[in-house]
């Protein structure tokens, strides 16, 4: 498990390569060939006896902010990058660009706002980052335009087997396909890290287009919504309760005969599972299943509390049936 060293890794879409670095030397670790693509994917080769090409695939990417103003205060004004709610940013501290300049995010303070302003989430644009300077020539001496900023947010372990981290969506993937190569399965399959999910599955494509799979795999962070008040039918994945199996999203629709396979799977190695219910969001399995002539693709998940956001919760139980089950799921393709 690399979860705690992947997590605590900087990685914005299109600024991932300290996790790729941090892969590359696992890799090299235990002699795995490899290749970097042009868009910065690592495509792995676990050589094996080989039944059909299987893509067992991760993103690197996680979401995360890009500097595009300092006004004349020294203040940062930024964008974000990837799918980040705005209510999760006020206050929060990060580190921006390569030399991780500490910060926190702030806003005009509750005092001095309006009644109309108050109880609402501040809006991105009256938003900035404070890294302690007072004019613009001094955050120039640290800062330019067009740098990466990553949330600040340390790994902890914490009740039954919990963790507490960022990026948990997807550097769980990451961690679980280092897991698989490191086990030299006699099943030949490609474990691929990719590039720039949380900003359309880009990655994917190329790196899909390159191996045409006959099936793709692809382990992801997932919404969890198992929280109070929720409706029962709504809870989208619940921790504890194993791998999460995707039935349709919003960029794919899961072949039900290869989902149920795997589910039986699950059943015979008495491993943990579930049914993702939602329909919402979506991953790299949307690029994989269209590349050149199709794939069959399947998406089994670790379920993830506050997703996108400086804080994902989740299980190491289920994390390990994610592992457990994928492994299962390639083993089986190579009888």
């Amino acid at each position: 498990m690399f979860l705690k060293e992947l997590t605590e890794l900087s990685g914005v879409s299109g600024c991932e390569y300290e996790v790729r670095n941090f892969i590359k030397e696992k890799l090299d670790e235990i002699s795995c060939e490899y290749y970097i693509d042009k868009l910065g994917n690592v495509i792995a080769h676990n050589k094996g006896k080989k039944n059909k090409t299987i893509m067992v695939a991760a993103h690197m990417d996680e979401v995360g902010l890009l500097v595009s103003h300092i006004d004349s205060n020294g203040f940062i004004k930024f964008v974000s990058v990837g799918g980040i709610d705005q209510r999760v940013l006020n206050s929060k501290i990060v580190q921006v660009g390569e030399q991780k300049i500490p910060g926190v995010i702030g806003s005009k303070a509750v005092h001095l706002m309006s009644d109309e302003e108050r109880g609402k989430a501040v809006p991105i644009d009256k938003l900035y980052i404070d890294i302690g300077s007072n004019s613009k020539e001094e955050t120039e001496k640290l800062v330019n335009i067009g740098d990466y900023v990553t949330f600040k947010s340390d790994y902890v372990e914490f009740g039954d087997n919990m963790i507490k981290a960022k990026a948990l969506d997807d550097r769980a993937g990451c961690s679980a396909i280092l897991e698989l190569l490191m086990m030299k399965l006699d099943v030949d399959f490609y474990g691929v890290f990719t590039v720039m999910e949380e900003v359309g599955c880009r990655g994917a494509v190329s790196a899909a287009y390159k191996l045409e799979p006959d099936l793709g795999i692809v382990i992801e962070g997932t919404v969890c919504a198992d929280m109070p008040e929720v409706e029962e039918h709504s809870k989208s994945t619940v921790i504890g309760k194993g791998a999460a199996l995707s039935v349709m999203d919003n960029s794919t629709v899961y072949d039900i005969d290869e989902v149920r396979r795997v589910a039986k799977i699950a059943e015979e190695n008495n491993i943990k599972y579930q049914y993702r219910k939602s329909a919402s969001g979506g991953n790299d399995a949307g690029a994989i299943h269209k590349a050149k002539s199709g794939a069959k693709v399947l998406a089994i998940s670790v379920p993830c509390r506050y997703i996108h956001s400086s804080v994902n919760v989740a299980s190491k139980n289920d994390y390990n049936s994610v592992v457990a089950l994928t492994k299962a799921v390639i083993l089986d393709q190579g009888k």
